[in-house]
């Protein structure tokens, strides 16, 4: 039996390294040991890897987004003398377009981007139906937790509507009508009056100003007069109110050729351009689309568990964004793979929590 190591085996074992760049940056963890802030942790994030370190490159884009956002947002002591001078920043500032799907607002969600809106921390909204109803109806009735394997058969006997691990009582969609329906009225002859017609974004607008509750996000961007988008504003209870309002009072218009227009013109007319998109679908899509006008997005970030292997856009990554000019080639961009309700709270408490 021979003691000598076999030399293939050495060999491949402890195959030699190249140098390490002076650049390269260690794996490291948060120290528990000290006292740590939640500032301090979310610092961390950059270098722990994986989706954390996805995380801290969101957390610093999103930052860089702010420093252009306002030019007359404080300055930090450390700031570059470029950025501290307000007439550069009102040149280039950052028109931040974020966008959601409709379960977020139906999540606690809501109450952050309540905040967000509430103090004009972003330009422009684009959500689906559900984003824009499920606001109002948790004015008028609450949506409570419960859990993912509830039985759907019965939750229907019991007039109990799932989301995910929510429900929402169907009472609080009978009371949304009861409220909508007397507006839509309104609306009709006010349009038959002017010979106008609404938009999504004009339709929002509306309901925000009718809601008149300070716990509704639309009726802070009513109050801000931040532009809500909703391309696909009948996929919902929206567009079952607009279906029984068609055969009561017929002739109600809601125009989309006036809203792609109010948004791509928006995009178009930015300095800079920063996207902060939860989910996929419609409201990725078309902030994503927008940017194209414009020649792409200065700073993109995208947060979904969504892959790109089945070729939808919902799962692709920012640079497939970048072959179609929607983000501009070298722009500060990064996906976040994971759910929204677990790192965007995180993404807020780092960023735009900071001075408000």
């Amino acid at each position: 039996m021979t003691s000598q190591v076999p030399a293939g085996a050495s060999a491949a074992v402890l195959k030699s390294s190249d140098a390490v760049p002076d650049t390269a940056v260690s794996v490291e963890g948060p120290d528990f040991e000290k006292n740590l802030s939640l500032q301090d942790l979310l610092s961390s994030y950059e270098r722990i890897g994986f989706q954390a370190n996805s995380l801290g490159k969101a957390i610093d884009i999103v930052n860089h987004m702010r420093k252009w956002r306002l030019s007359d947002e404080p300055i930090s002591p450390d700031e570059s003398e470029e950025y501290a001078n307000p007439e550069v920043r009102a040149q280039t500032r950052c028109e931040i377009f974020l966008g959601y799907t409709s379960n977020l607002i139906s999540s606690g969600l809501r109450e952050i981007i309540l905040y967000l809106v509430k103090h004009r921390h972003v330009s422009a909204i684009v959500t689906t139906a559900g984003g824009i109803e499920e606001d109002f109806i948790k004015c008028l009735g609450k949506t409570y937790l419960a859990d993912f394997n509830m039985d759907g058969a019965d939750l229907r006997k019991r007039g109990m509507n799932r989301i995910g691990n929510l429900v929402v009582p169907n009472v609080n969609y009978c009371k949304f009508e009861d409220w909508l329906v007397p507006i839509l009225d309104t609306m009709l002859a006010e349009q038959k009056a002017s010979g106008g017609v609404w938009t999504p974004s004009s339709f929002i607008r509306r309901l925000g100003k009718e809601i008149d509750n300070e716990e509704s996000v639309y009726y802070w961007a009513y109050k801000n007069d931040i532009p809500v988008f909703c391309p696909a504003l009948t996929d919902g209870s929206l567009g079952d109110m607009l279906y029984f309002h068609s055969f009561r009072s017929p002739g109600l218009v809601v125009d989309i050729v006036g809203d792609i227009r109010a948004l791509n013109e928006l995009s178009r007319k930015s300095k800079k351009a920063g996207m902060i998109i939860l989910g996929g679908g419609v409201c990725k899509h078309q902030i994503a689309n927008a940017m194209l006008i414009r020649n792409g997005a200065d700073y993109s970030v995208y947060i979904n568990t969504g892959q790109e292997f089945d070729g939808s856009d919902s799962g692709a990554r920012p640079d497939e964004a970048v072959s179609w000019g929607k983000i501009r080639v070298g722009a500060e961009s990064v996906k976040v793979y994971a759910d929204a309700t677990l790192v965007f709270p995180l993404l807020v408490a780092a960023t735009f929590a900071q001075n408000s």
